[in-house]
């Protein structure tokens, strides 16, 4: 396992988003695209020039994620649905949770299969009714874990065969063991992390296979091994990390989203920069991303 080297965390898009989240470092753009949920937006972020653009989604969006064949899935509050980054559209894919009106998606992942996984919450952050879900080959989204408030990550080892996923509220990352057809199995208590210490939020896994969480109300981001031991923690000028991703030619520059819907006004002058979108350097690179593959 590789010591990492760090450098600090900057600011390098003054958002002051309210719930920055879900970057995804796109391959075929060399762009950073990510979303701010409570303000409904999508965004895209070009490292090599700085140039930022934005689009407007039609409801709170938790995730985007490029599809093999070109434009994204979006993770919206009614259900999946096909993005076109061209005319900024939005086609109705499938809703995984038609009878839970108080529920929305929050965090996905795309495995080295092609497939889908994503999870939903509770968006009052409080009933224990979010899952973790796999979009099926016949375009139907099948539960793959207990009911939890506030599912974050998926995640998955770059072997293929871990899936990782957060319970924020109660402050674990589980591991579980992804069977060949594509259900999980073998759930269990990866690390268990205080709430005095931060709320677990987005994972991402690296090269190594070591996992990579934000740390809501935490002021950092945290690496673990895959056997559970922490191994490094960045530190931010903000509270609230929601999730980073591995970009850049290399893979080794980190981006980082970040909220301040949870900061009250009278101390949102101590952390300026929340809510914006950060990046620092590593020494060990995250993993190529993955395109999802309709009809998997």
């Amino acid at each position: 396992m590789s010591k990492v080297a760090i450098s600090e965390p900057v600011s390098i898009w003054q958002l002051g988003a309210p719930l920055g989240e879900g970057p995804v470092w796109v391959e075929r753009d060399q762009a950073l695209w990510f979303v701010d949920i409570k303000s409904h937006k999508i965004h895209r972020f070009d490292p090599a020039n700085g140039a930022t653009r934005s689009w407007d989604a039609p409801g709170q969006i938790g995730f985007i994620l490029p599809i093999a064949s070109g434009g994204f899935v979006a993770g919206l509050q009614t259900g999946l649905s096909k993005f076109d980054e061209r005319d900024g559209s939005f086609t109705h894919i499938c809703a995984p949770e038609p009878g839970k009106p108080g529920n929305r998606l929050n965090d996905a992942t795309v495995d080295a299969n092609g497939r889908l996984w994503f999870g939903s919450m509770d968006d009052s952050e409080e009933d224990i009714t979010g899952a973790i879900y796999r979009l099926g080959a016949d375009g139907h989204c099948v539960a793959t874990s207990p009911l939890v408030a506030i599912t974050n990550g998926p995640a998955v080892s770059p072997d293929g065969k871990t899936l990782y996923h957060v319970d924020t509220l109660v402050g674990v990352i589980y591991a579980c063991d992804i069977d060949a057809d594509g259900m999980l199995a073998n759930r269990r208590e990866f690390v268990r992390i205080p709430n005095a210490e931060g709320h677990p939020d987005g994972p991402t896994v690296d090269s190594e296979g070591c996992v990579w969480v934000g740390l809501y109300n935490g002021w950092g981001v945290r690496r673990y091994s895959a056997a559970g031991e922490l191994l490094e923690e960045v530190r931010f000028p903000v509270s609230a990390i929601t999730k980073i991703a591995f970009g850049g030619p290399d893979l080794k520059t980190v981006f980082a989203t970040t909220a301040n819907k949870h900061i009250a006004p009278a101390d949102l002058a101590k952390e300026p920069h929340a809510g914006d979108l950060f990046r620092f350097e590593v020494s060990v690179p995250g993993q190529s991303g993955m395109l999802i593959r309709e009809g998997v």
